[in-house]
């Protein structure tokens, strides 16, 4: 299955999309935040980011969903900065210190086509969401240059429909956390009270674009939505319920039940995140999926977790 982006950029919808994306930055509205600052004029909103995408890190990935890894590895370009501010983040001198180097659009292209000479099965976007305008405006050149291998969209779940729109028929994998069932929990813990409203819209409409995830004779996925739930002690991400919404969009959503919850970062301010998960609670989650439907679960075994 050719990716998405291709058709798209033959038929000159892609540079309308492109075009438009860059006119969102002027009075920048891509996220649910809506803070309408003009980026181009390098005026920060809440993702701390001016009109040039900042880029971490670049290299293949062997950790992610073995859909995505294959042989190859996953392509990932880690994008600083982000528009959630989860106070147990793992990564937080990237997504909240922004640590990352300036990169163009001609960086950008470059970065996509070498991870594919490298042998990756897919380009990997971690926290694109507030860089949406720069990487489509980086995908012309990389087309040119060669690039044929899927889009993976790896975002936090707090993404704006309008946005979303924006990469219909570009973006071949969708890959969203959803974090929380409970706006309260969601506010206290990553600052956005309209957390679960936002995400459980997003994932429905990720799932209408690009429906349950396809994978290759090899298992290797090509197109659909994958979704990641990490499990919080104590039942804070309201994971069954989470579940039974995974399940209502189709009991085909492929879920990666992820038990890697380490405390990080401020995670002391919150009094049920000062320890990791139990084995109790982890199968719990995964028994929660169960009930809900849900037939494609990556639950990995308990020890590769280290929770046992």
């Amino acid at each position: 299955m050719p990716a998405a982006y291709l058709a798209q950029h033959e038929s000159g919808e892609l540079a309308t999309r492109i075009e438009r994306a860059l006119g969102t930055l002027r009075e920048c509205r891509l996220c649910p935040h809506e803070c309408r600052v003009d980026r181009t004029a390098e005026k920060w909103g809440r993702c701390r980011t001016g009109r040039k995408a900042l880029v971490s890190s670049v290299g293949p990935h062997f950790g992610e969903e073995e859909p995505l890894v294959g042989r190859g590895g996953s392509g990932t370009i880690f994008l600083a900065s982000c528009n959630l501010a989860c106070i147990f983040c793992q990564n937080y001198d990237l997504s909240q210190l922004g640590h990352g180097r300036p990169a163009d659009a001609a960086f950008l292209a470059r970065a996509m086509v070498g991870l594919q000479k490298h042998g990756c099965e897919n380009i990997n976007f971690v926290t694109p969401t507030h860089v949406l305008p720069q990487l489509l405006e980086a995908l012309p050149e990389a087309v040119e240059k060669g690039l044929r291998v899927p889009l993976v969209w790896n975002c936090g779940g707090y993404e704006s429909l309008e946005s979303l729109a924006l990469l219909e028929g570009i973006v071949d994998i969708y890959m969203p956390d959803l974090k929380y069932a409970d706006a309260a929990t969601a506010e206290r813990l990553s600052g956005v009270r309209d957390y679960p409203a936002r995400a459980f819209a997003a994932v429905r409409e990720m799932h209408r674009q690009v429906g349950d995830l396809a994978l290759d004779e090899r298992g290797v996925a090509t197109r659909g939505l994958l979704v990641r739930h990490l499990v919080l002690p104590q039942g804070l991400a309201g994971t069954a319920e989470v579940m039974r919404f995974l399940g209502a969009v189709s009991p085909n959503t492929y879920v990666n039940v992820m038990a890697q919850y380490r405390p990080c970062h401020r995670a002391h301010e919150e009094a049920r995140l000062t320890r990791g998960l139990t084995t109790a609670e982890y199968r719990q989650a995964v028994q929660a999926a169960r009930n809900a439907g849900l037939t494609r679960l990556d639950a990995r075994p308990l020890e590769r977790m280290g929770i046992v």
